[in-house]
């Protein structure tokens, strides 16, 4: 493996490969967690009746509609510099 194997994906993200390390095993705890309850709930359909929907629209908000506000921080800010 090249040193752009551990590279390139977090840095498409606008992270260092420590960061999206951090971030990454952030998210596989909580859907983890998540599917935890859900097991729960299959078996106790009156526990954690919300918590994997609750857990999986997070993660979404988070990976996906922060990272769309991320690059478009990194647009402006890069606009203000070069203007």
């Amino acid at each position: 493996m090249s040193k752009l194997s551990f590279s390139e994906h977090p840095a498409s993200v606008g992270e260092t490969y420590f960061e999206h390390m951090g971030v990454a095993t952030g998210f596989g705890l909580r859907m983890i967690a998540g599917g935890l309850a859900c097991l729960v709930h299959g078996i106790l359909p009156f526990a954690f009746t919300s918590t994997g929907s609750r857990t999986i629209n997070r993660l979404h908000d988070r990976m996906v509609a922060n990272r769309t506000r991320a690059a478009q921080h990194r647009t402006d800010a890069a606009s203000a510099v070069s203007a």
